[in-house]
This record gives structure tokens, sequence and C-alpha cells, in this order.
């Protein structure tokens, strides 16, 4: 059984049988058939993952796993708000007509600042830090930009990472307001175990636990029926995750650079439709 298995199961029993439904109030997220879409939720959800024992990915179902690390590329390393330069389409249905999400994302992770060792963009006070400072109880990175938001067409759901290093373990803590967790929970966290195992083989250390705090943790009323089939599928051992040992430069990664070894996973019997 893999780990992540265990975790993504407790939280979904929890949600579906103790959540609060917000099924008598009115909501902003729609189904494709106009609809309002509909959760159960659970307030303030943590979990953590040792990345030293194994990689937190399911089996009970596939993870996108060449997929998710697109994505993160495309906000971590490219900055990017622009859907063109993303190879699958999760964002499409936020995008505008030239492909921009707005000032979202990769563009406020882009935003320089000022600070008495120079000028950095987010990602790159981060590596500065834990190459230099890694001491430092200040490293992190915030992309809820109050001022910006009018200017996003989604607010940034996984919004801040705070890093923190001891000895030569780097461990993180990723904020998120919103998880959808049948569709993106574990899609959030093998990208932010990725970057984890990224920062850290650049920085001269070694990943060691993400935790992952959730204010809202819900699963929609069209999801559930499909959560609960998956529940029940056979668990396997988690995969061995394999990052090219060559690359020292944060910007040198590309997908191909990241492989699993072993992947066994159930083939989900249906789909999960995305609410707007």
């Amino acid at each position: 059984m893999s780990l992540a298995d265990k975790i993504f199961i407790e939280n979904c029993t929890d949600i579906i049988k103790n959540g609060f439904s917000d099924k008598d109030l009115p909501v902003r997220p729609r189904w494709l058939d106009g609809t309002p879409a509909h959760t159960v939720k659970k307030f303030c959800i943590v979990n953590r993952y040792d990345l030293t024992k194994e990689f937190p990915i399911l089996t009970i179902r596939r993870t996108a796993f060449k997929s998710a690390i697109d994505e993160l590329l495309w906000i971590w390393q490219k900055k990017s708000n622009n859907v063109n330069d993303l190879n699958s389409h999760i964002w499409d249905s936020w995008a505008d007509e030239t492909g921009s999400i707005g000032k979202a994302y990769g563009y406020q992770l882009a935003q320089k600042h000022i600070y008495k060792e120079g000028e950095f963009d987010q990602v790159d006070r981060v590596l500065f830090d834990l190459k230099h400072n890694p001491s430092s109880r200040r490293i992190m990175t915030n992309i809820y930009t109050f001022q910006d938001l009018h200017e996003m067409h989604l607010y940034p759901c996984a919004y801040s990472m705070t890093f923190n290093v001891s000895g030569n373990v780097l461990n993180g803590i990723l904020n998120q307001r919103s998880n959808d967790v049948a569709v993106a929970n574990n899609w959030n966290v093998v990208q932010y175990a990725v970057l984890l195992k990224m920062l850290a083989q650049v920085s001269g250390l070694v990943a060691g636990e993400l935790v992952h705090v959730i204010a809202d943790a819900h699963i929609y009323d069209r999801h559930i029926p499909l959560v609960e089939q998956m529940m029940k599928n056979p668990q396997f051992e988690a995969p061995k995750f394999k990052m090219n040992t060559d690359i020292k430069d944060f910007y040198k990664f590309t997908v191909d650079d990241f492989e699993l070894e072993g992947y066994e996973f159930n083939k989900l019997d249906g789909k999960f439709e995305v609410a707007v």
C-alpha cells in the first residue's frame, strides 16, 4: 500500500462521512450544464509525506505524473500565465482569447522585488537563500497578491510554499486555500514533492518532508460515487522516483528528466467532471 493511498482514503472517508454539505447554500462553481456544483467539505486537513521513504503518488487510480510536472514547470520554471506555454488543456476554461489566465500563478512568481542582496523574483530568491542562507526562516513564496486578484481569471488555490532547512534536509509546507480532493489533491502532492526534490538537488540538499495544509478540502457531489468506488480498488506499493542527477541548474530541468519505476495503478472506471 502506498502511503499516498492511505492518506487519500482516510481524507475522503472523513469528508464523506463527517463533512459539511453546502447543498442549501448559494455557490459559485457550476457544472458544464449550468447546475450549481455543491460539495461536502472538511476544514483544515493537514497531511505529511516523508519523501525519504517513498514517492507520494496514488495507486488506487493513476495520477498523470508527466502532465503534473509539466504544469509545475509552467508555473515555477517558465513562470508563465499563458496556456500556450502548457502542453495540457487543464487551464483552458480560465484562459482568454490570447491564452492568458491573467495576473495569476507564474505571473506572480516572476515579479521582481528589491532586497539588500539585489533584485530577485520569488523563485530566484528561494534558490539564492537555499544556497547562501539555508538557516533563514524567511524562505517562502506567496502568489495570493490582493492588489492583483481582480486581474486573475482564477484566484490561486495552492498559493504559498514555506521552505525550511534542517542540516542538509529541505522540508516544505504547501498552503492551499481550496482543494478539489478527487481531481486535484494527489496532483498537487505529486507536483510539490517533485518541486522539493528539484530544489534540494540544485541546492546540495536532500528532500525531506512535504506538509500539505488545506483550508477547505472538498469533494463535489457528482464525484462522491466514483470516489467511493475508487477507494475499494486494490492498492500497490509506491513506485520508485527517479530524477536526472546531472541537473544542477533549476532552469535546466525538463519533463523528460523525471520518471517512475514500477508504477502500478488501477484504471479509473469513469471520469471526474471539473466544476468551473
